[in-house]
């Protein structure tokens, strides 16, 4: 079997260990499988409005996911891509109701304040594992509680005067559209999904076409071996860990200016940035996998509002799912090893 094809095939046998687990779980616990799925295909897919709020929340999921992706694919682990999108998402919202300028400048100026805040907040651990080595998940674990005390604070002294939430921001700065919400029956799908499409292509070219790609990846590979090539790794562990903190807080700017086009004090975290770890390993870290997981993602989160209402199964059924496919694509030694053992199976078989 090619390398190529047992890529593929280990996320699609994790996500098909996932609903089969579910499944029995569901039977066990007394529940119609038949009935859940049903209800969760019409809670996605059953009517456009449904369908323009799955897209709607695949846009940040690429996003967060990309953040991920890109850390990884140069050998850094950036768990902190909650807090910065925390920190893109107040970002863009605050420029958005702080200036009324025209749509050209008022837009892309409150985009490129997230993407600001998410690199700035991603610079941190980056500068403190190039300079002292301090890893970077232990860092950028704590700066995901920073930002939400951080943000909430400025949310409630500074934007606003002890508000628990921000006013709208001016419809010069906001994602959204009249017509994705008329074609969908006023569903919140908005401009951003071309934003996040873009960052795709953009991660490609990075990574694929670029010498500067070729350097990140090649510190990620093996840090001695690039320094003795001539790379200088503190730079590049730096720019790895700001270019993925740009991803993360565009998905911010995502939330903040298009599905909800205001900010308010949480007393917790989204979750978005988190689920943003679980697609970048579904997708494999790859472009095309991370748009196809972040579809699967957005299907199960938003279906899963329908099955209670239409099959009486808890919703909480699906972060079940979405935990048991996190668990086959993190246990991906075992399905390779299973795969290698069928094809060289096959191999003694056509020898014969």
């Amino acid at each position: 079997m090619s390398n190529t094809l047992k890529k593929i095939s280990i996320p699609v046998i994790a996500v098909l260990l996932g609903v089969i687990v579910g499944t029995i779980i569901m039977l066990v616990t007394g529940y119609s499988p038949v009935d859940a799925y049903v209800a969760l295909w019409n809670g996605a897919f059953g009517e456009v409005y449904f369908t323009g709020e799955v897209v709607r929340q695949v846009t940040p999921l690429i996003l967060a996911g990309l953040a991920v992706a890109f850390a990884f694919r140069t050998g850094l682990f950036n768990i902190g891509v909650e807090g910065q999108l925390i920190v893109g998402w107040t970002a863009a919202v605050w420029v958005g109701v702080a200036f009324d300028l025209p749509k050209f400048i008022h837009l892309p100026l409150a985009v490129l304040a997230a993407a600001a805040a998410g690199a700035l907040w991603a610079f941190v651990p980056g500068f403190l594992k190039a300079r002292f080595r301090v890893h970077e998940v232990i860092v950028s674990i704590m700066m995901n509680y920073v930002a939400l005390h951080v943000t909430n604070y400025m949310i409630r002294n500074v934007i606003t005067d002890k508000a628990d939430r921000t006013e709208n921001v001016f419809p010069s700065a906001t994602l959204r559209s009249d017509f994705l919400a008329s074609i969908t029956d006023h569903s919140r799908l908005h401009w951003g999904i071309l934003i996040a499409l873009l960052c795709v292509a953009i991660m490609w070219f990075i990574l694929e076409k670029t010498t500067k790609g070729y350097e990140l990846k090649a510190v990620g590979f093996n840090q001695q071996a690039s320094q003795y090539a001539g790379m200088n790794v503190n730079r590049n562990i730096i720019l790895s860990m700001v270019i993925s903190g740009v991803f993360a807080g565009l998905a911010g700017a995502m939330e903040g200016l298009g599905t909800f086009e205001y900010a308010s004090i949480k007393g917790g975290f989204t979750g978005v940035g988190f689920d943003g770890i679980a697609v970048a390993l579904l997708g494999a870290n790859g472009p095309i996998g991370i748009i196809l997981a972040s579809i699967l993602f957005g299907f199960l989160k938003v279906g899963a509002l329908n099955m209670p209402l239409e099959a009486g199964v808890p919703n909480e059924m699906v972060d079940i799912i979405i935990a048991l496919i996190v668990f086959f694509v993190a246990s991906s030694y075992m399905i390779r090893l299973f795969l290698e053992k069928i094809s060289k199976n096959k191999s003694k078989k056509g020898e014969k």
